[in-house]
């Protein structure tokens, strides 16, 4: 992979910590409506309401996110921990 197509995937990526699993995805704002997520972990190992719609025999790999986590990344973005793009 080049130095730009690098820069291009990681650029804006901060790291977030679940606040209910502690499970850290790297997260980035592209807008108040889009949130780029990239997990750093098998989600469904991590996560529990990844690992119970698994059990539940869900797709996992369809789920972006979780309700808590997308609840932990909306008060980073409250607390200034990550920029949405634009603002």
């Amino acid at each position: 992979m080049t130095a730009e197509a690098r820069e291009f995937l990681t650029a804006g990526l901060r790291p977030v910590d679940c606040d209910t699993c502690g499970t850290c995805v790297l997260v980035k704002k592209n807008s108040a409506q889009h949130t780029s997520i990239q997990w750093t972990t098998d989600a469904a190992s991590s996560c529990q309401v990844f690992a119970e719609r698994k059990a539940a025999g869900a797709n996992t790999a369809l789920l972006d996110t979780c309700e808590r986590l997308t609840d932990s990344i909306l008060r980073a973005v409250k607390n200034g921990l990550v920029e949405v793009a634009g603002d």
